[in-house]
């Protein structure tokens, strides 16, 4: 799966990719490299639902969006990338970390207004 989601990371980059098969390939590289989940792991059985369901169904909503040819190409590249050494893209982790960080600041801040007016 990690080859697969690395192949679908390369395909968000391609230009022969159409832009809304690129922004779901996106969303779905992040949050599958996402060290936040919607349900938290320790949670029993639910907490491992999301990494079963949501990201395999993520993939192959992509792949059906994506050329074949194309996906084959990035398929190729992922292999030998991967066979070279795992790649690293600090700054996507960071930007992934920070949108994490930016959403519950966000939240904290609104519910502290809320419950300061009760």
């Amino acid at each position: 799966m990690k080859q697969e989601v690395y192949a679908l990371y390369l395909a968000s980059k391609d230009r022969r990719v159409p832009w809304y098969a690129r922004v779901v390939a996106a969303a779905v590289v992040a949050y599958a490299f996402s060290p936040v989940d919607l349900i938290p792991d320790p949670i029993p059985v639910l907490g491992y639902l999301d990494d079963l369901l949501l990201i395999p169904l993520g993939i192959a909503l992509v792949i059906k969006l994506i050329p074949a040819e194309v996906l084959q190409d990035c398929r190729e590249k992922a292999a030998l990338a991967l066979m070279a050494g795992q790649p690293k893209n600090w700054i996507a982790g960071g930007i992934i970390i920070l949108i994490w960080a930016s959403l519950f600041a966000f939240t904290f801040y609104y519910l502290s207004g809320m419950f300061a007016k009760l």
